[in-house]
Order: structure tokens, then sequence, then C-alpha cells
């Protein structure tokens, strides 16, 4: 009776350790194509200290990329360009740390190929608010309304999508002008950056071949 009483009381157990098992593993299962982390992560190469790598250039040591490492960025920039264009943004490379930082709009599907591109090298990643696609769409509308912006007193120095996806840096001679009125044309969710630029002032005789005295 007592050995009958012993085995009921642990495949009750038994059982109850599976359905738990079970729920965890649900609750962690994410969609390949749902969103990735947020707040940033880095990969497992963070964990261990690099040196950088430098090179001499005219007597001086310069920071150069260490082969792996630009190998690893390229594998994720022609990967996020191509196949996770709706969450890539940009990257940049902290040569002095020996890693690189990866922008993207949070996505498991990114992450995961991020993670297996990486191999042993760091990679942080971090939250962009846009992608690199969605912002060429705002770029390329204000390339093409530069003529407009002249004759309407705006002068435009320099357009640029910001590599960690935060906008589209517009730089003007007219600062407090183009703050109102360009948002005023696009809308105000138009991602629009802007910052104060000097006049453009070409050489004054950039073939002319150097004096030797």
């Amino acid at each position: 009776m007592h050995k009958s009483r012993f085995r009921i009381i642990c495949l009750a157990v038994l059982a109850a350790v599976l359905v738990i098992g079970g729920c965890a593993d649900s609750a962690g299962d994410q969609s390949a194509d749902g969103p990735g982390l947020t707040g940033g992560w880095s990969t497992a190469g963070c964990e261990f200290l690099r040196l950088p790598e430098q090179m001499a250039v005219a007597g001086v040591a310069m920071p150069i990329t260490p082969a792996k490492l630009q190998a690893a960025m390229d594998r994720i920039d022609n990967a996020g360009r191509a196949e996770f264009s709706a969450s890539f943004a940009g990257l940049e490379v902290d040569q002095e740390n020996t890693r690189a930082i990866v922008y993207r709009v949070p996505s498991a599907a990114f992450d995961e190929f991020i993670r297996r591109a990486a191999q042993d090298t760091c990679i942080i990643v971090r939250d962009a608010p846009r992608s690199a696609v969605d912002l060429a769409v705002w770029h390329d509308r204000v390339l093409a309304d530069l003529a407009y912006w002249t004759h309407n007193g705006i002068r435009i120095v320099s357009v640029g999508a910001r590599h960690d996806g935060a906008g589209v840096e517009i730089g003007t001679q007219d600062l407090a002008k183009a703050r109102t009125e360009i948002p005023a044309r696009y809308g105000p969710d138009a991602p629009l950056l802007f910052t104060q630029e000097a006049p453009v002032r070409p050489l004054t005789n950039p073939t002319a071949t150097p004096r030797h005295d």
C-alpha cells in the first residue's frame, strides 16, 4: 500500500516537472522574424581582452582593424544591406578597443546572423530607431529638393543619413530657418537633424605644384 502511494506521488511530481519544463521552453521561444533584444547586447567574443593592432605610417604608430574583425564586419554589412535591410542601420569600427558596433532595428533573425558572423570577434549591437533603407527615402527627398531650398533662402551644405539610424543630418548655413521650414514641408515625423555648417570653400589652386625653395 505504501509503495503504491509512493509511486503515485513520484509520477505526479514528474508530470509537474515536465509541464513546467514545457512552459519554460515555449516562453523562451522567439519568432525568427520577430523583434530582437532591445537595449543592446554583445557577442561572446567581447569577453576576451584584445590589444589594438597598429602599423607604422611615416614613423607614427596608427591603429588598424584586425583582419578577422574586418571580415566579420564585411559579412554583417553585406548581409545587413541585402537580407536584413529592414533592420540594418549601419556599423562603425572601434579600433582602440578592437571591436565593431552594429546599429539595427531589433530583429531576432538579424541578431542570430550577427552572432554567427562574428565568430570569436567582439561585436556590440545597439538599437536604432530606423533602418538605412528608411533613412535613404528621406535622404533622397531632401536631395531632390536642394534647388527648392536654395530658392527659398536655405543654403544646404551637406545631407547624410546617420549610421546609427538616428535620422538624416542636414548641414546648413541657415540653421534657424531650416529648423522651421524644412520640417513644415516634410511633416513633424520626418527624421531630420540639423547642424550649423560653414560655406564650402574650394582650394584656390588645388592642382598647383608645391614650391620648393
